[in-house]
């Protein structure tokens, strides 16, 4: 994204601080009502002639590049799998607990395993809690596949909602 002395264009199309036209300007006029302001000319796009700029503050340009890099960073590497463990018979408390760190989980982008390991009959329990914390967990994200119960864990996966 360039701003500033480094936009190489005669003329821009200009936007102000608020979103509103201005026009086309010559680039002098728009660094100098930008250095008026104090404030950054930056270019929104290179595709279009004359480019449009925008007049930006300071502090809002570097918040939204350093958003932009985290975002692209985030593509980069992928989503990750964190897992959760349960146990078949838990508490409301825990419950509650495990559900939010879940949640908070899932919102950050990344994938969610619920697991429940067993021990002896407990498989139909395991499998309802797993059923409605997948319930709980719908409005921020939706279940891979369907509950898998293998011979000593239960088990679903839920990704984040795009």
């Amino acid at each position: 994204m360039m701003k500033n002395e480094q936009i190489k264009a005669s003329e821009v199309q200009l936007i102000g601080i608020d979103g509103e036209e201005r026009g086309i300007v010559e680039t002098k006029e728009a660094l100098r009502i930008a250095l008026e302001l104090g404030v950054d000319l930056v270019c929104l796009s290179f595709a279009s002639s004359p480019p449009p700029c925008q007049l930006v503050r300071h502090a809002d340009f570097k918040a939204k590049a350093d958003k932009e890099k985290a975002k692209n960073r985030k593509q980069e590497k992928g989503a990750k799998v964190k897992e959760i463990r349960l146990s078949a018979f838990i508490e409301d408390h825990d419950y509650d607990t495990k559900k939010r760190q879940a949640e908070r989980i899932l919102t950050s982008g990344d994938i969610v395993q619920l697991v429940v390991r067993l021990e002896k009959k407990e498989s139909q329990e395991a499998k309802q809690i797993i059923e409605q914390l997948v319930r709980d967990l719908a409005h921020c994200g939706r279940q891979e596949k369907g509950i898998q119960v293998s011979g000593k864990q239960v088990m679903a996966v839920m990704k984040p909602l795009d």
